[in-house]
Formats: structure tokens, C-alpha cells, sequence
């Protein structure tokens, strides 16, 4: 058998700690996006007998071009193997352990060690493991770079954790909440309804067709169907459903992006003005975007030759397509409003993962050693995908945040940054530019002006204002910990 451990200081207290991990969602909030993905959550918790389904990449660099190419490929193909876990061990409070059933390794026995340290909790994991066949040696597994690999794992684990905690120790003892979520299943629904459960909140989601289950909803957008008695007993929403934005512009494609947040956002508000007069205080966070802006908002300071303004939620909205869009799809919230439900609008910036969008268009290119920037002096205000699920929660949680909020870090980049420090974290190439015909090719003339051409330097001091505290204020930190260098 080959040996990992990993110590891991943690300044919280060891119940408080064991309790995270006992909850749903802490196991796809400690996979990495440049490790796989999260199939099936544990059946039953840390019970013995509790199983999982994982997917597991590559090591190093092949396994994050497979993660960033299955994203992006039709069909959701992935370059991944199926890892089957199961619970074998558990004293509450103490430590728990896991095995592989089935999957790419001979063999692999995680156990999870929690002791009180004076400065809180020590976490210690051992990872006993066998590589299959003659690879089973601590020779080749260092030179296949498995102990490599752990700790790149393992570091990220570590500091999601540590984040994580720190999100939800402020709110401990107060009663938690009844969620309902549209769009669970996208790349930020995930996080959010992760981060939700582990912090203890109930979360249900509304699913299209019939609902299975007490923690799920039907509704229909496309008919105005959703039972207001199911969401009866919800303390918020949290809307996030929406037709995919990134393919072609065609007028087909335009009309279902703007009918889907505009029919959507209106019925759950519909829904949450019908049941206002119960009294209950509830809560409604949608999702919004900074093309509320416009795609080219600073053009006036750009002609004067002056340094573009840092946009506020007090600027004035822009007048192109998906300026139209945000729009709409902030006003259709008013119902909600207008019968005293505190209403959120998220406007968000370019989120980054290795788990899809932007980020993992980019990555093959730069991981080919053919990367460049997307343009030269255009801003790009971006946010990570766990300071975006984190706002989130902030939001839900925190009374006095209501009307719109500006979701991005505090530190936007040009797109010649954004190449330069994309290059420098992967040690690879950052010189060659995207061709100005690629992205209309993709989008059409009119998507690359708005999407690819984007150029909005926005402001997030309101947030910050509001007391949240981000994670990664800078992009190079971002993206070190997102593609695990």
C-alpha cells in the first residue's frame, strides 16, 4: 500500500466541523472542478453503507484539458472514470472513513481524523491506496505523479473548507432556512444548492415534469404552472433558470433567452405576491447580469481618451440585446416587490471555474501553448464560482441586502490581463490573439459585440459595503485555486 496524509488546521470547533461534513452538499463543495465531478451525493450520509458516485480525470494537465473539452463538447461527453464510494466507518464527532468499490485504483481507504487543537480543530487524512498492476509501487507512483496529484486535491480541499467555514460561522444558532432554487442543476445552481445544504438550510428545487420527492417542485414556465401552496412553506427563492447564453444569436435563439427570464422571473413573482398576505417574511433572489450596462458603456470615455469609470448599480442601463435582457428580467421581479417581498437582483459578472464556461474555452488553447487574449484594453469584470454561490447566500441570509447588487471581484482586468495571468498561472504561452472572425463565427456578429467584445469595468463597493468579504479579490489567486496550480 502507498501512504498520503494531509494535516489541516481548522479554527472552529471540532463539532462544528464534523457537523459540515455530516451534511448534504459537503462533498460537491470539496471536489475540485479540475478533478472530476460529483454524480450521485452520499445515499445516507457518513452512515456506513452510504454510498457515492464520483468521476475522477486524469492527473495534471491531461485531466484539466478533458474537464475544460467536456464542457464544452455536445452531448456532455467526458474524459472521465467512474468512482464508486462507500462509507465504512463512523464515530460521530471523530472520524469517518470511506473505500473505493469500484473504479480506476486497486484499492483506496480514506480515513478522516478530527481532534481538538487549541486553536480549534486538527483534521488528519490518510489516504492508503494501490495503483492497479505492476504501476503498484511507491517508485511508479510518484513517478505517474499520484502523491502529486493528492496534494494538489488536497490543498484545494483545504481551503474550501477553511472559506467555507468562515461563510457559515457567523450564522450558527440562528433557524435555518427553507430554500427553493430554480436552475439547481446548472454550473452555479450546483454550488448554491451545496453550499446551502452544508451550511444546514433546507433546500427543494423546482424541476420541470413531475416532481419526485418532498424536496422537489414542479413548474412550467412555459404554461404559468406553479402551485403556490409548494412554495407555501419555503423562507426564499433563489432563481437561476434560464435559457443558456453563449451560442449563436440567431432571432430564435434571442427570443428563448429573453421569454425564459422574463416568463420565469414573472411567475415565481406572481407566485410570491399570491402568498405575501400570510404574513411570512420570504425573499426573492434572482439572477441578473452586468450587461444590464450595456456591452460598451465606457464608448464616451474611450472617444475622450479618459480612464473608464468603475460602474455603480446607480449607472443607467445600456440599450443593446442582452442590456434588454437584464432588464426584463429585473422588472419582472417588481410583483414580488410591490407585495413586500425583499427582492435581490445579482447582476454577475464572467464567472470562472474549470467546471464549465468562459474559463474552460480557453483552456485547451493555452494548454495547446497557442493562448492569447480575447481583445487588448476591454475590462472584464469576473467573479469565482464560489464568491458567486457565496453572494448568494450572503443575500438570503443578511436583511438589509435588497434591489440590485453588482456580483464581481474587486479587482476587474483588461482582456490583455486576463491572457497574461491565465498564461502565468498554467506556465504556458499567452501570446497569440483570437482572431476577431472566431468568436463571430460562434456567436454571430452580433453575440461576439456583446459577449466576446464586452467591455464593462464595474464596481463592486456596494457589496462590499454590505460586509461581504471575498474569497479571491485578485484573478491570479482565482484561477490558482480553480485549476488547482
Amino acid at each position: 500500500m502507498n501512504r498520503f496524509e494531509s494535516h489541516t488546521p481548522l479554527p472552529y470547533q471540532r463539532s462544528e466541523v464534523f457537523d459540515w461534513f455530516a451534511r448534504p452538499g459537503a462533498l460537491v463543495r470539496l471536489w475540485p472542478p479540475f478533478g472530476g465531478s460529483v454524480r450521485r451525493q452520499p445515499s445516507d450520509g457518513l452512515n456506513p453503507g452510504s454510498e457515492a458516485l464520483l468521476a475522477v480525470g486524469l492527473p495534471g494537465r491531461p485531466g484539466l484539458a478533458g474537464a475544460a473539452l467536456a464542457s464544452t463538447l455536445p452531448g456532455g461527453l467526458r474524459a472521465e472514470l467512474p468512482w464508486r464510494a462507500r462509507h465504512t466507518q463512523l464515530d460521530p464527532g471523530h472520524s469517518f472513513t470511506d473505500v473505493m468499490v469500484s473504479g480506476p485504483l486497486a484499492a483506496w481507504h480514506h480515513h478522516h481524523e478530527f481532534s481538538d487543537d487549541p486553536a480549534g480543530t486538527l483534521m488528519h487524512d490518510i489516504v492508503d491506496y494501490e495503483l492497479p498492476g505492476p504501476l503498484n509501487s511507491p517508485l511508479l507512483a510518484r513517478a505517474v505523479g499520484v502523491d502529486a496529484e493528492l496534494a494538489r486535491v488536497f490543498a484545494y480541499r483545504a481551503e474550501q473548507l477553511r472559506a467555507d467555514l468562515a461563510l457559515h460561522h457567523p450564522y450558527l444558532g440562528a433557524d435555518p432556512l427553507t430554500v427553493a432554487v430554480t436552475g439547481a442543476s446548472g454550473l452555479i445552481g450546483s454550488q448554491v444548492c451545496a453550499l446551502l445544504e452544508s451550511g444546514g438550510h433546507r433546500v427543494i428545487r423546482l424541476v420541470r415534469g413531475g416532481a419526485h420527492g418532498d424536496d422537489e417542485i414542479s413548474w412550467d414556465p412555459a404554461s404559468g404552472t406553479l402551485d403556490p401552496d409548494a412554495l407555501a412553506g419555503c423562507d426564499a427563492v433563489v432563481h437561476l433558470a434560464g435559457y443558456p447564453i453563449g451560442g449563436r444569436f440567431t432571432a430564435a435563439t434571442k427570443d428563448k433567452i429573453l421569454e425564459s427570464r422574463r416568463d420565469g422571473t414573472a411567475l415565481i413573482a406572481r407566485t410570491l405576491a399570491e402568498l405575501a398576505s400570510d404574513g411570512r417574511a420570504r425573499t426573492l433572489v434572482s439572477a441578473s447580469a452586468i450587461g444590464y450596462y450595456g456591452a460598451h458603456p465606457h464608448a464616451a470615455e474611450r472617444a475622450a481618451g479618459a480612464e473608464a469609470t468603475p460602474l455603480t448599480e446607480q449607472d443607467a442601463a445600456g440599450n443593446d440585446f442582452l442590456s434588454t435582457v437584464a432588464q426584463v428580467w429585473e422588472s419582472a421581479c417588481r410583483p414580488a416587490a410591490d407585495a413586500g417581498v425583499r427582492v435581490v437582483n445579482v447582476r454577475t459578472g464572467l464567472v470562472l471555474t474549470a467546471a464549465g464556461g468562459l474559463l474552460t474555452q480557453f483552456l485547451p488553447l493555452y494548454l495547446a501553448g497557442v493562448g492569447g487574449p480575447l481583445g487588448d484594453r476591454q475590462w472584464q469584470s469576473w467573479i469565482g464560482i464560489d464568491d458567486i454561490a457565496s453572494i448568494y447566500l450572503f443575500a438570503l441570509l443578511n436583511p438589509q441586502v435588497a434591489g440590485p447588487i453588482n456580483a464581481v471581484a474587486p479587482e476587474p482586468v483588461t482582456a490583455r490581463q486576463f491572457a497574461t495571468t491565465l498564461g502565468e498561472v498554467l506556465h504556458r504561452p499567452s501570446r497569440v490573439p483570437v482572431p476577431s472572425f472566431g468568436p463571430a463565427l460562434l456567436l454571430g456578429s452580433e453575440g461576439a459585440e456583446e459577449l466576446a467584445a464586452a467591455d464593462q469595468r464595474v464596481s463592486s463597493s456596494r457589496l462590499e459595503s454590505l460586509g461581504y468579504r471575498f474569497r479571491h479579490r485578485h484573478l491570479k489567486a482565482q484561477l490558482r485555486h480553480v485549476l488547482g496550480y
